[in-house]
């Protein structure tokens, strides 16, 4: 995997934590359980945050560490990709009702420094 600079972890995490706010702004946790392509999209943004967030913590850790829950960010990409079979649907929506706006908002907030 090719190493770039933390900027571009960050851009990707916030381009993922913006389209899914947008995507998912006036869907139900019904609607995630029950369209399987709309589930799909979302888990795979999640999955992107969670693989440029890997990535930042290689290229610059100090950086990662300032994003809350960093580390369950990473962990949660994990079950994402190796435990489909036990993902429990509430535990995804609840993520995506009560983590992402917070998330894009410290993205935005590290980004400035890069200005």
């Amino acid at each position: 995997m090719p190493h770039h600079e933390p900027e571009k972890y960050l851009y990707d995490m916030l381009s993922s934590c913006e389209f899914l706010l947008e995507f998912t702004g006036n869907k139900a946790v019904d609607d995630y359980i029950n369209d399987r392509a709309f589930r799909s999209a979302v888990e795979r943004e999640l999955q992107i945050i969670g693989e440029a967030l890997i990535g930042l913590e290689k290229v610059a850790p100090a950086v990662a560490s300032q994003i809350p829950e960093y580390q369950n960010i990473i962990g949660f990409r994990h079950v994402l990709v190796h435990g489909y079979d036990s993902l429990d649907p509430m535990t995804v929506w609840n993520v995506v009702e009560t983590k992402l706006e917070d998330l894009a908002q410290m993205i935005k907030s590290l980004l400035k420094r890069y200005e």
